[in-house]
């Protein structure tokens, strides 16, 4: 009987597996959808105001993983990574062998290295697939994009060609433009402090981003961006996932000031440090 329950688990595991690669194999399709036209704002380009998220658990790894252990281990299975099939075309970022081993240490000491368990403002495009909303404003001479994590936010400059930033910062420089219904945003100027997910995947201040934002239906963006940085990656590589309007009623950023709860506890670190005494 033992064998036989085991044998029908079996079973249903397949089918259920089988039936996630339908689903898998028709979303391309769905997302695909060419002929939308998005609503135009009042200087007739496609209008992409409103309150977006991602889902899934890119923000965890953007490659592929199993579901693992969490970082508390009092949380129990609540606390643990869920699977992600990844955001990353082809399925592995192109590491060259040293960058590779940098990710590897980043990765097993993640909790202690990740920059945005300190706070920091994520950078591009770690921001766009977060677990937080974001809200695009819209006007003829720029774009700003608010971010609920760690109030960041952005501006994009549109048809500043030549336009330099002064200096790097957290979120980079952002100079947009319009390709027919797709928004392209060409990021650079960024810190090489930011990480791309929590599983240490990394980049230095050499990195380039162009994002492309496209409507796809009333409620649902196609984000895609191309990251190219020669001192971590032997080619430019690809990630892309769909970002969804948030249509709540009375939907709006809230405040996540996440530095109380960095300093709680980088505080209990140092606490824990006197307490061990010299």
């Amino acid at each position: 009987m033992k064998r036989v329950l085991t044998e029908r688990a079996v079973l249903t595991r397949l089918a259920a597996l089988l039936l996630a690669a339908l689903v898998l194999a028709a979303a391309p399709a769905a997302a695909q959808d060419t002929d939308y036209r998005a609503p135009r704002t009042h200087d007739d380009k496609p209008d992409l105001n409103g309150i977006w998220q991602a889902l899934g658990a890119a923000h965890w790894d953007i490659e592929p993983h199993a579901a693992r252990h969490g970082p508390v281990v009092e949380m129990a299975a609540l606390g643990a990574i869920p699977g992600g099939l990844g955001i990353v075309e082809g399925g592995r970022i192109p590491y060259l062998p040293e960058a590779l081993e940098k990710r590897d240490q980043n990765r097993e000491n993640w909790l202690a290295l990740d920059p945005a368990v300190k706070c920091y403002m994520p950078g591009i495009p770690r921001a766009n697939y977060m677990p937080f909303p974001f809200q695009i404003v819209q006007t003829p001479d720029h774009v700003l994009i608010a971010y609920e994590f760690a109030s960041a936010s952005r501006v994009i400059y549109m048809n500043r060609e030549g336009f330099e930033a002064p200096f790097d910062t957290w979120m980079g420089h952002s100079i947009g433009r319009w390709e027919g219904e797709t928004l392209v945003v060409d990021v650079t100027s960024q810190v090489p402090d930011t990480w791309l997910d929590s599983s240490g995947n990394h980049h230095t201040d050499a990195i380039h981003v162009e994002e492309r934002w496209t409507a796809m239906s009333p409620d649902h963006l196609q984000y895609e961006a191309t990251i190219t940085d020669e001192n971590v990656y032997s080619q430019p590589w690809k990630i892309s996932l769909p970002l969804y309007r948030r249509v709540d009623p009375n939907m709006q950023l809230l405040e996540f000031k996440c530095v109380e709860f960095a300093e709680e506890l980088m505080y209990g670190h140092l606490r824990k440090g006197a307490d061990a005494g010299p």
